[in-house]
């Protein structure tokens, strides 16, 4: 069984102006995407600064985000390192406070061959047993994993039993889903390509675009996966203006804006990302405007 079907909110981690973790706001953020149906949360990812916050503060909004959230729907936290024994680490640590899944990056930076991704996913699935997501976004990364990889994986693994692909590139969605028979549970790491990617046996998104419209999000994948292919379709090419300004700057920064505009104080950003340049706050509150989302 999936552990999720339909939209997975990859939640930004609010703070404080003083920097530290907000987790009243949270709080606050994971009751409106539960209201708004929100098919999962997922913690601790690329939308969340994981990168900038410590290995306690990690943990600690894992722990948070399970108790709050309190099984109304799957959480997912991310434990990606280019360390495999960090990776290790916060899993282990992660499947201890309750959390229904992984998702786990490829390593970045150091990057790996295809062979030293087989030795990455397969020593980290083992050292829990928990089901994992493996996560593609060679963009971020600068590591790409082949479709013959993940396939690997996927045969050879028990408990790795998805992948998040963010690599925008259709074709190579396609071969893994052919090598791997569709037996794989895909998402869409692009909210531009949900469509698409449901198309070829996807069963959903984790999603930035849900952090400010979950709702329709959300109904995106459902109308698919119910037979309204029309409907689905209309959804996304609808939001692709919005998508496109929520990415015109590196991501979390525009999404915060947005939450920001529309009166949630998510606070700001840990350095090295920088507040949102002024001509694309504008063009973001339009499209926020265009969409009929509320901001002050």
């Amino acid at each position: 069984m999936a552990l999720f079907k339909g939209a997975g909110v990859a939640i930004v981690t609010p703070f404080k102006e003083n920097y530290e973790v907000d987790y009243e706001k949270l709080g606050e953020l994971i009751e409106f995407q539960i209201a708004n149906k929100t098919d999962s949360i997922i913690i601790c990812g690329t939308t969340g600064e994981a990168s900038t916050l410590t290995h306690e503060e990690h943990l600690e909004c894992i722990e948070y985000t399970v108790n709050k959230v309190n099984k109304r729907v799957p959480v997912i936290a991310g434990t990606g390192s280019n360390c495999t024994d960090t990776a290790i680490y916060l899993s282990k640590e992660a499947e201890s406070h309750g959390v229904d899944g992984l998702l786990v990056v490829t390593p970045y930076y150091n990057k790996a061959t295809q062979k030293g991704l087989i030795a990455h996913f397969t020593a980290i699935a083992e050292s829990v047993s928990l089901p994992v997501i493996m996560y593609n976004v060679p963009s971020r990364t600068g590591c790409n994993m082949l479709p013959q990889t993940v396939a690997a994986l996927v045969k050879n693994v028990d408990n790795i039993v998805g992948i998040k692909e963010a690599s925008s590139n259709i074709a190579q969605v396609a071969e893994i889903m052919s090598l791997t028979q569709g037996n794989i549970d895909l998402y869409s790491g692009c909210d531009e390509m949900i469509v698409p990617l449901l198309s070829l046996g996807g069963i959903g998104v984790i999603s930035v675009l849900s952090n400010i419209a979950p709702r329709e999000t959300h109904d995106m994948v459902a109308k698919y996966l119910e037979g309204d292919v029309n409907a689905s379709r209309d959804l996304q090419l609808k939001y692709i203006p919005l998508i496109n300004a929520i990415f015109c700057e590196v991501n979390p920064i525009p999404v915060k804006a947005a939450l920001n505009l529309m009166g949630y104080d998510v606070g700001p950003l840990r350095m090295p990302l920088t507040e949102m340049e002024p001509a694309n706050v504008e063009r973001l509150r339009a499209e926020l405007k265009n969409c009929n989302i509320s901001t002050i």
